[in-house]
């Protein structure tokens, strides 16, 4: 009978360490090294003109803070209600995480991509796509489409079109605890 309670005991041992070790391992995710505009896949790096005349980009590498890239045209119906979203949420969270809203000024015009900003207060740095070069490389099918990029440069979550406040604030802190 002890020998039984012995080996049951080996046996409940052994599963107890299984378990941790596979928490352990399940907890452990390593940064993707494949590149693709897709979720767990490392962002596609780019730098581009800002309308203030610098240069800002993703690039490899861990970053301070994660990064939201919003694709958007100033033409673009969802993106003036999204707008309002997106400055009130970098008012919020703007010490938390980046936006870098990109124009697609291939399909825009300066006057309009300025006013704009100004109507809707953007903070946040706008970058230019002139040749809508990161427009294709991120595969944007349209306007407006986010990319939640984390620290790391991984891709987390997106949006195509506009999920709301809530939902985008849900997704933003999601991406800022990770």
């Amino acid at each position: 009978m002890r020998k039984t309670w012995a080996a049951l005991g080996l046996v409940v041992a052994l599963a107890a360490i299984a378990i941790v070790q596979q928490l352990a391992a399940a907890q452990t995710v390593a940064t993707p090294t494949e590149v693709a505009p897709k979720i767990g896949y490392l962002a596609p790096t780019f730098e581009l003109e800002t309308i203030e005349g610098g240069r800002l980009g993703i690039q490899r590498g861990e970053r301070e803070k994660p990064v939201i890239v919003n694709f958007w045209a100033s033409w673009c119906d969802p993106c003036r209600l999204e707008a309002p979203i997106l400055s009130a949420l970098y008012e919020k969270y703007g010490d938390r995480v980046d936006i870098y809203g990109v124009n697609g000024i291939d399909t825009d015009d300066m006057a309009s991509v300025r006013a704009f900003i100004e109507l809707y207060e953007y903070k946040f740095p706008t970058l230019l796509d002139r040749k809508g070069e990161v427009y294709d490389l991120y595969r944007v099918m349209g306007y407006p489409t986010s990319y939640f990029i984390d620290r790391d440069g991984v891709v987390r979550d997106m949006i195509v079109g506009l999920p709301g406040h809530a939902e985008f604030e849900r997704r933003l802190v999601k991406l800022i605890d990770r």
